[in-house]
């Protein structure tokens, strides 16, 4: 979990997934969440080094005091428990309440012949945006990581299904960069992770929270050279059952240097995500030193 590159998978094998999708089809999602608070929660901080990682998140980068910060740490991977266990609720089968502001930032763009990007972060449970917007007009490619667990991508691909989604795997030959293309050609939409580095890509810095960190340099890129509309697109989970999603347009101005747009679309991608995270600060999940 410290290691500055991510895995991109899912804990447990395709085994216990399936077990999990078997037993949230007739238990109810808050008697897991419970077990998960006592039992597995309290083992995973002391055997898991995210622990260390997410402490320094608390103290360093959003100043918390010592006891705050102890107490955020714990409410993180419960709330992440939490997300992970929704996930499979809804490939059981169970529905949530969710809220959308900015639905009408989506269903404008959805509505006309361009395609446009959605940016994502991993914070919240972004891939329940799959599930709440759709079109029937566009298609949505959402790019993900090639080498995820099977039981998850049969789970997202079955639920993408109904909602007009498609996937695109991430691949160390770049053949999905071909693909990106040919959706944002063809007037689709394209949602892309635009917070963590996988792999050796290039990087682009940017101050975040009082520091500078690095981002993906592939989503702002794209959306510069294809001149297309930017939304940034939040999934924040409150209470037991509900989710809220934040869908903000990210403007930048075609004119400017192709530089200077990319800086641009990033500082307005980093200031989405850094109010984000205030209003939700145990909703941060990623687990390794991101200032490194």
């Amino acid at each position: 979990m410290e290691n500055r590159q991510w895995k991109g998978t899912t804990y447990g094998n395709s085994g216990m997934h399936r077990h999990l999708i078997r037993l949230l089809r007739v238990l109810d999602v808050r008697v897991l969440y419970v077990f998960s608070y006592l039992f597995v929660i309290p083992f995973c901080l002391i055997f898991n080094a995210s622990r260390r990682s997410a402490w320094r998140f608390y103290r360093n980068g959003l100043h918390q005091g010592f006891f705050r910060a102890a107490w955020s740490v714990y409410a993180n991977h419960c709330r992440f428990a939490e997300v992970v266990i929704d996930r499979f609720a809804m490939y059981a089968g169970k529905r949530f309440r969710i809220v959308v502001d900015g639905r009408d930032e989506f269903e404008r763009r959805a509505a006309g012949e361009d395609g446009f990007l959605h940016l994502s972060s991993h914070i919240g449970n972004y891939e329940l945006a799959g599930y709440s917007l759709g079109s029937e007009k566009k298609t949505i490619y959402a790019v993900v990581f090639a080498d995820e667990k099977a039981t998850v991508m049969e789970g997202r691909g079955r639920m993408f299904g109904r909602n007009n989604v498609k996937m695109i795997a991430l691949r160390e030959d770049m053949g999905h960069l071909f693909e990106i293309d040919e959706a944002l050609s063809g007037g689709h939409i394209v949602t892309f992770p635009s917070d963590r580095m996988m792999g050796e890509g290039k990087s682009l810095s940017a101050a975040f929270l009082g520091r500078t960190a690095r981002f993906p340099q592939g989503p702002f890129r794209v959306a510069v050279m294809r001149g297309v509309d930017v939304l940034a697109v939040n999934v924040m989970k409150e209470g037991w059952t509900g989710y809220h999603v934040y869908v903000t347009p990210l403007p930048y101005d075609r004119t400017l240097p192709k530089k200077e747009q990319v800086d641009t679309l990033l500082r307005e991608y980093v200031a989405q995500l850094e109010k984000c995270i205030r209003r939700y600060p145990t909703q941060w999940y990623n687990f390794f030193d991101f200032w490194a």
